[in-house]
This record gives C-alpha cells, structure tokens and sequence, in this order.
C-alpha cells in the first residue's frame, strides 16, 4: 500500500484549470471588447482596472458590475456585441503562459487527466490551445456555452468530472479569482489557488485552499499536487 493510502489521503487523479489569468493571459482582448460592447449601448467605457477585476465572471454578470443592476436586460445585447468584437481579436490576443507547457507535460508524465473549466467559450479556449500545440493534453473542455448555470453554480465543475469519470475527493480546481474558489467549495472539490490574476492571497483566506501558487509551472504546481495527494497540504 502507498504511504498516501496509509496516511488516509486519496492521491489526486484529475486537475481541472480555470482559463483566463490561470493558464493564459486574455486582458487585452477582454478590455478591448467589453468596451467595445459597452459603448454599442450607449455606456462609457470602463477603466481598466475594473475590466481586470472582472476577468472570469459570466459576462452579464460583468456587465452588471460594470454598469450597474438596472442594465441587466440588456446583457443579451452586451453579450452579442462582446462576441462580435471577440470574433476578430479575442484568439489572437490571448497568450498562454510560458510557465504553463512545461507544467502540462509534467502532469501529463505522472497520468494525470486534465480539464478546463471555464466561461470563455469552448472554441475560442480549443482555438488557442492547438495554435499552441496544447490541446490534445486536455482530455475535457467545460467552456461557457456548453452549460446553463456558471461559476459560482459547481454544474461546470461536475460537468467536467463526469466526462473524466473521476470523482470530486480525487480532483483539484486551479484558479485565479474568487468565484473559481467559490465554485470549487460549491462542487466539493479541492481548490488550488493561482496568484497570476488580479486576486491577491489574503482574498482566498476565507475559503479552503489546498494550496497556493504564484503560477502554474512545474516544480511547484507537482509539489503542490504532491502534498495534496500525500494528505499533507
């Protein structure tokens, strides 16, 4: 028997990542379309920093924030607009992280499954991924259109861990925002935090974290990972 299985933990088998500032920077593509659909309504634009902020809500939700509670019918136009400016510069502007192709290919060594859950839409997240030559490394993909509730809703997360056939004890959501953190606690699942977005690491204290990241590359994401399986985190 393993020393994790003595110990009572249950070694993890599945990661799940969250996509935008946990595994690739989107902010200018982002920026440049909420603006985009801010103004087709006739609002001014945000300031940056609260467009970062807003990074990973469902993009009602942001317009919300925004714009305020009253503008919420509108979201289908704010969505409609944001898609259409997306269409044009979202996939060419999104960088994956340099860290994040060596941190894959080490969790893809030691068998692990790995998933994306995320409100980017799926075609856009595959688009980017496989111009990087990623995305046969990720065995599923939850992406805002394929769901009818979001993050913070855990549908997303239990979605993507019924298409491994891996329970919630032997998986982790990584991620860089709140809501990712609250949507883990929702789905039972562990959470690893990812400071490579706008949260800083005194936010997350008020939720279970199984540990911590600066970013997702390899010799810290698989120590983390160890000391989770090892029931040590």
């Amino acid at each position: 028997m393993s020393d994790a299985r003595r110990n009572g933990a249950t070694p993890i088998s599945a990661v799940l990542f969250d996509f935008d500032f946990t595994l690739a920077d989107s902010s200018e593509p982002v920026i440049e379309c909420v603006n985009f659909a801010l103004r087709g309504l006739g609002l001014p634009e945000a300031p940056t920093h609260e467009v970062m902020r807003m990074i990973g809500l469902h993009l009602s939700d942001t317009l919300v924030e925004l714009a305020g509670a009253e503008h919420r019918p509108r979201a289908k136009v704010f969505l409609d607009l944001f898609e259409k400016r997306s269409d044009i510069v979202m996939v060419e502007g999104t960088e994956v992280y340099d860290d994040v192709p060596d941190a894959v290919a080490a969790l893809k060594e030691r068998g692990m499954r790995l998933g994306i859950v995320s409100t980017k839409y799926r075609r856009r997240i595959e688009k980017i991924l496989d111009r990087d030559g990623l995305l046969s490394s990720f065995d599923t993909i939850i992406g805002g259109d394929d769901v009818t509730r979001h993050k913070l809703d855990p549908q997303p997360i239990h979605m993507a861990l019924a298409s491994l056939g891996v329970p919630v004890d032997k998986a982790v959501y990584v991620g860089d925002s709140l809501p990712d953190a609250q949507a883990a606690q929702a789905a039972g699942v562990r959470f690893v935090a990812a400071l490579s977005g706008t949260t800083e690491l005194h936010e997350f204290e008020e939720y279970a974290m199984a540990g911590y990241v600066s970013t997702v590359n390899r010799t810290d994401f698989v120590e983390v990972l160890e000391r989770i399986s090892n029931g040590s985190s």
